[in-house]
């Protein structure tokens, strides 16, 4: 859409291109373990990156630029530190912190976001469905790219924490989610390949009948 180009697949591509990568996976984990934030309120933090920034940067700088408003919209770090790159305040009060011998255990736990239904689902596999043509400025996981289109219920995936609720402090609203199937040419139009098919995870309320 932007003009980058094709997507270059890299034949057993790394985990990490760069050691740099690999500190900002693992600074932004430890920052997360301090409770402050939740994992949608760090993908919102990166989506509001200016988009000449966000276009420009690869996958991991992405990363520590969110975590860098995160830090300073909680007030864990302030501008002063930020540009030094040093402490120069006493820690504030209250925050968790994960010690390294935590870390493993942290990680092969997990962190489920499935949680119980409180009403039945509203569609079943088969049903044809319009998502809804939508444009917060907030948090939503509908891709721009597929809003006002008709796809196929492929599954219904149960149901979750809806993270355009979580993003913003407004409670976990667990929503039931579905996966939709939908054709190249009705996500691109009549010059897409018309082998092409395209399935998106959505949840409820994108939705609604075609």
């Amino acid at each position: 859409m932007m003009g980058f180009g094709p997507i270059a697949r890299e034949p057993d591509e790394p985990t990490f291109h760069h050691e740099w990568e690999k500190r900002a996976h693992a600074l932004t984990l430890a920052a997360a373990a301090c409770g402050q934030w939740n994992l949608d309120m760090t993908r919102h933090a990166r989506e509001t990156l200016p988009p000449a920034a966000y276009l420009a940067k690869s996958y991991y700088d992405i990363w520590a630029c969110g975590l860098e408003k995160l830090l300073l919209s909680t007030d864990m770090v302030s501008e002063q530190e930020m540009k030094q790159g040093k402490a120069l305040l006493a820690p504030r009060p209250g925050v968790g912190k994960l010690a390294g011998a935590d870390v493993a255990k942290m990680l092969a736990k997990g962190t489920p976001f499935d949680r119980p239904a409180r009403t039945p689902a509203l569609h079943a596999p088969g049903d044809a469905l319009r998502t809804k043509v939508m444009h917060p400025k907030t948090h939503t996981r509908l891709p721009r790219y597929a809003r006002g289109k008709i796809g196929v219920v492929e599954a219904v995936r149960g149901c979750f924490v809806f993270p355009d609720s979580d993003a913003h402090g407004g409670g976990e609203d667990p929503q039931w989610c579905y996966t939709l199937r939908f054709a190249g040419r009705e996500l691109w139009g009549a010059e897409a390949d018309p082998r092409l098919i395209v399935s998106i995870d959505a949840f409820e309320p994108y939705l609604e009948r075609a």
